[in-house]
């Protein structure tokens, strides 16, 4: 799962690439390069360097809001980095970092902060004094919870959290007003009950939990578009998934269902469902083919 997860995150490495102008913001990957240049330096990588610690003459460059120190030795968040008051982007995955300090609150103008695969068992509350925060990466830790630093958020927009060790998730994620993307996937989520999800989520992975039922409050969240509950432990669906108008592809993958309820009918947006590994007989697979006429049904 690791070496799946770290291809993952490499690839996760050219999107934060991509969400800088190469030719208005080169990126600089020696230090002394960084020094001598005439121009602004906005943008540094100094990834796969094997280093322990950040140069120390980074904090002279004032100027940089794109940070990679992805696939390193650090064990800890250098006091340094703290001190890059326009930082917007920064990646921290695979390292060995175990804890964030208090002053990542510091970091006001962060927008993206990436620390996947390291060894983090809880999230630093003072993250939550990061207002312009959109996106956060903490997939392949040692998370148990959900970070309730999160909640404070209302901001972010994408919150990953594959492969961890998380339980428990928080009844008020609507709190995250504008989350859209959410993933909670390969982690040991059993119950959702009393869960509230955020009105604006479109994509919602919850694959590779132990989650026997899904929540009524889910159903109430008309702007889903692409729902992932494969290889967990449903053995069926509510009624009530009419509610999910929005809904355009679904995965119930590997689960125990025999069957689903003929409210499926009414989601007129479903346009892929997969059920692939669920024990349905014949019979019912034919029946679902003509209730739904207008979804690619995979069995």
């Amino acid at each position: 799962m690791k070496k799946i997860f770290l291809i993952l995150t490499l690839l996760s490495a050219y999107q934060f690439k991509a969400q800088i102008d190469p030719i208005k913001y080169p990126t600089y990957t020696d230090i002394e390069d960084a020094l001598k240049s005439k121009k602004t330096v906005y943008s540094m990588s100094f990834r796969d360097k094997g280093i322990f610690n950040i140069p120390p003459d980074l904090v002279k460059i004032d100027s940089i809001f794109f940070l990679n120190l992805m696939g390193n030795k650090l064990e800890k968040m250098d006091e340094g980095i703290f001190s890059l008051k326009e930082l917007e982007i920064l990646n921290l995955n695979v390292n060995s970092i175990k804890f964030i300090p208090d002053e990542i609150g510091e970091l006001r103008k962060l927008t993206t902060f990436s620390i996947n695969l390291n060894s983090l068992t809880k999230i630093n509350p003072n993250l939550a004094k990061l207002q312009k925060l959109k996106t956060v990466h903490f997939d392949a830790n040692n998370l148990n919870v959900f970070p309730e630093a999160l909640l404070g958020i209302p901001t972010l927009e994408e919150i990953n959290l594959h492969s961890n060790q998380i339980s428990f998730v928080s009844q008020d994620l609507d709190k995250i007003k504008n989350l859209k993307y959410l993933n909670l996937s390969a982690n040991q989520i059993n119950d959702l009950t009393g869960v509230k999800f955020p009105k604006k989520l479109k994509y919602l992975e919850l694959q590779q939990n132990a989650i026997v039922k899904l929540p009524e409050s889910l159903f109430k969240s008309k702007n889903i578009e692409f729902l992932n509950v494969s290889n967990n432990h449903l053995k069926e669906v509510s009624s009530k998934v009419k509610g999910l108008k929005g809904i355009v592809s679904m995965n119930l993958a590997n689960n125990q269902l025999n069957d689903l309820p003929k409210e499926f009918h009414q989601l007129k947006n479903l346009k892929t469902l997969i059920l692939a590994g669920n024990p349905m007989e014949k019979e019912t697979i034919q029946k679902l083919k003509k209730l739904m006429p207008q979804t690619q049904i995979y069995f």
